[in-house]
């Protein structure tokens, strides 16, 4: 956001600073302002000087030889080589000694261009004649300019004015910083009443006047807004009798100030109220209206619409359109029709000032690729109650340029009005959030500076709706410090009881998963959260598998990041594939990172994101080193018990014979697996690869940080070892289950330490063999109690077909 320093003072005159006290300030009290550029810094003794007489120069065909009067009494000699000069003409000089800023081709130079007495092909000058490039702009922001040659003052200029004044230069652009929630400060009228506020001057807001001939509008036009949701407000206003031409110097130079180029009365009209009063304006050449009348409607899906900038845009039905009783005559908020174009020979004009969905503007600007000043505004959100002040303050200076006569009444189609929000006045609430002391008179002074209102009976700061940003007591409270000076707010030390800092127990599962998995020789790596639907083929899942459901993104970067993932799955295995095509051997991976499962689709609800921790290797290790890294940290956190592993359900990427789905006190927590030679193929991996993926998510009621330690055992353990014929469906779990409830308390631990199968054992029963520890806390145990313990193992192992091994 730019406006011209002199453009404030239209609002607030009395404001005396020069361009850096009013940067300093205006940044302190919370407008911010990124910086500002002097006009004039570089202009310096320049001069309206009368040509008096104009000769060509004896030694060149383009230069002549000028006596100019600068007013200073004796005619200067200048050598001109612009090719518009000419005697009678009131010209820009630059005296000796003074400078300009740039070159006739609008080249620049830092600190400018001095100018001295010397002499071109031997003729002597004393000064120079100016075109507006070597001022420091250009024709296109002073019309009247020639293009290709100097600038001409017109004939009633007083010789030896100021040129730089004349030519509204003694000015400073500031360039503001403009927090989106601030869409107030998006205008010139914002800005200056928050400079009013900052420096105690008196504010001055335009006022409308009533403007409009005894007829009426509506036998003009008519208006019907189909969809009010995308337009809250639509206001509309006629002017006959239009005459187009230049807009007055003033509005020009305000205009070219923040970098607008004046066009025509209309048209300058329209763009000086959209920097004004922040509210985007549209002009339609009223005889091109068709039925006259006005559709806001929304377009349909392969509409073609040609805009002003000749460009023909292809439309769908979530774009808002403006339309006559026949065709498109407008994109909303964004830019206007071909076919209803402002020309010179326009004599009516339809005036819009609108209130358009933000959201609706920005992303329809940005599915057409075509962003507009007006579109930059919208999309911030305007106040609709900004629109019809705009519209009658354009008929204002419609009617005061003498552009046209404007109709009277206006249509303002607005069903439902927005309200200023009411806010608790709350003095020692403020003060306590500030640290600060200030009286409840000086907080109203305030916020009358700004506009806000105050209901005394009630205790309620009324907030008027141009104020979006102001929702409750602490943004009050902001308001409160910006203007109290934040410089003034005195050092103080934090109030509250000390608490002592760590992570939460959900971190601590996340770093105790990375110190087990690190310590085991995996190193960590990061996936996508968003993958290819072509996944869940490469997966081998079925073609009704829940995981299908993928929440799909609905602007992808691409088709392979087109759906958010439901397995962890696919990155690992692509990591380890990655690995394994770059010859790394022995690698070990493992990713912390969610998973999101759809409640149901079409979404109406956030997805249940689930955190899986996910480990994957191939190369040395097998099945059951990567079942023990599995138990290792289950042992970590606390889960003392033993998971159990079942095969009941069978995943497709798992090996059939190679798979289980891990438990713990009957709550699945995961799952383990070799990888099945399909996967493995559409992968690229050639060596047999193992992953386990455990749900965090339902590990963490399980997990304790609690530790209760026991000293050292005061009696010897006895260790007893069986070696049995196992059937070959059964379980080491379900062995492992059987000692453990058999054993009772003195069973201090069991492990299998031996397994096989082949000759001399038969076919369908496998040999395992078992080493248990028996203890006593409290004394020796004797042979009896290990006897009948065993015992007690030995008939229970007899109900799973199990045989001692003689």
């Amino acid at each position: 956001m730019n406006t011209s320093l002199s453009w404030i003072r239209r609002y607030v005159p009395d404001l005396d600073v020069s361009a850096s006290e009013y940067t300093d300030a205006m940044t302190l009290s919370g407008t911010k302002v990124e910086g500002y550029e002097q006009l004039d810094a570089n202009l310096d003794k320049i001069v309206v000087g009368k040509v008096l007489t104009c000769e060509d120069h004896p030694d060149s065909d383009h230069l002549h030889v000028c006596t100019v009067d600068v007013g200073s009494g004796e005619p200067l000699q200048i050598v001109c080589g612009a090719p518009n000069v000419a005697a009678g003409l009131k010209v820009p000089v630059v005296l000796v000694g003074g400078s300009v800023a740039g070159t006739h081709s609008g080249g620049s130079s830092e600190g400018g261009i001095r100018i001295t007495k010397g002499k071109l092909r031997g003729v002597e000058s004393s000064g120079m004649i100016c075109s507006i490039d070597e001022l420091g702009s250009s024709s296109e922001f002073y019309p009247e300019a020639a293009s290709d040659g100097i600038y001409i003052f017109p004939e009633d200029t007083e010789i030896g004015a100021d040129a730089v004044e004349l030519l509204g230069l003694h000015d400073s652009v500031i360039e503001y910083e403009i927090t989106s929630n601030r869409v107030d400060c998006y205008s010139v009228i914002g800005i200056a009443r928050e400079a009013a506020a900052t420096f105690g001057k008196e504010f001055h807001a335009p006022v409308p006047k009533e403007t409009g001939n005894s007829e009426d509008v509506n036998d003009y036009v008519s208006v019907d807004v189909q969809d009010t949701e995308l337009c809250p407000r639509y206001t509309a206003r006629v002017v006959k009798n239009v005459k187009i031409g230049p807009s007055p110097k003033w509005m020009q130079r305000c205009l070219a100030s923040v970098g607008i180029r004046p066009i025509n009365n209309v048209v300058d009209i329209t763009n000086y109220i959209m920097e004004e009063y922040g509210q985007p304006m549209h002009s339609y050449d009223y005889d091109t209206i068709a039925g006259k009348k006005i559709v806001v409607r929304r377009a349909e899906n392969g509409e073609k619409f040609v805009t002003l900038d000749g460009q023909e845009h292809e439309l769908d039905d979530r774009m808002l359109m403006i339309c006559d009783a026949e065709k498109p005559v407008g994109l909303a908020g964004i830019m206007g029709g071909e076919n209803s174009m402002i020309t010179d020979s326009c004599t009516t004009v339809l005036f819009e000032a609108a209130n358009f969905n933000g959201t609706n503007i920005r992303l329809t600007s940005k599915r057409l690729g075509s962003q507009t000043d007006a579109s930059q505004k919208f999309d911030k959100g305007l106040d609709p109650n900004n629109a019809m002040e705009a519209m009658n303050r354009a008929c204002e200076l419609m009617e005061e340029f003498g552009a046209g006569e404007v109709v009277g009444g206006a249509i303002d189609v607005y069903p439902v009005k927005r309200e200023p929000i009411e806010l608790p006045f709350e003095p020692e609430k403020m003060n306590k959030l500030l640290g600060i002391e200030v009286s409840e008179e000086q907080m109203l002074a305030y916020f009358e500076k700004i506009d806000l209102g105050f209901d005394p009976e009630r205790r309620v700061v009324i907030v008027p709706t141009f104020r979006q940003d102001l929702l409750r007591t602490c943004d009050l409270a902001e308001e409160v410090a910006r203007f109290y000076g934040y410089d003034n707010i005195p050092v103080t030390l934090p109030k509250g009881s000390a608490t002592a800092g760590g992570i939460g127990f959900d971190l601590r599962i996340r770093k105790m998963a990375q110190e087990m998995a690190e310590d085991c020789g995996f190193s960590q790596g990061y996936c996508y959260s968003f993958e290819s639907p072509k996944v869940f083929d490469r997966l081998c899942l079925a073609e009704d598998a829940p995981e299908r459901q993928g929440i799909v993104i609905r602007n992808p970067l691409g088709p392979d990041f087109s759906v958010m993932r439901t397995l962890s799955l696919n990155g690992m295995l692509t990591s380890l594939a990655t690995n394994y095509n770059r010859r790394n051997k022995n690698v070990r991976l493992y990713e912390i990172g969610n998973v999101y499962l759809a409640k149901s689709l079409p979404l109406n609800e956030l997805p249940d994101e689930r955190l899986k921790f996910t480990l994957g290797m191939f190369g040395d290790g097998d099945f059951f080193d990567m079942k023990g890294a599995v138990e290792l940290f289950l042992e970590k956190i606390g889960m003392k018990k033993r998971p159990s592993y079942e095969t009941t359900e069978l995943r497709p990427y798992f090996h059939p014979g190679r798979q289980a789905q891990i438990g713990y006190e009957g709550t699945a927590i995961g799952e383990i697996g070799e990888i099945h030679p399909d996967v493995m193929k559409n992968y690229g991996l050639g060596e047999r690869t193992y992953v386990a993926v455990l749900d965090l998510k339902s590990i963490i009621p399980f997990a304790s940080f609690d530790w209760k330690y026991e000293g050292l055992a005061k009696y010897p353990a006895v260790t007893r070892d069986l070696s049995m014929i196992v059937p070959k469906n059964v379980t080491n779990a379900e062995i492992i289950e059987v000692i453990e409830q058999r054993g009772g308390k003195i069973l201090e631990s069991c492990r299998l330490f031996d397994i096989y199968e082949g000759a001399p054992i038969l076919p369908g029963f496998k040999s395992m063999a078992y080493s248990m520890t028996f203890r006593h806390k409290e004394k020796t145990l004797e042979d009896a109690e290990i006897q009948s313990a065993m015992k007690k193992i030995l008939n229970g192992l007899e109900g799973l077909n199990i045989e001692l091994r003689s």
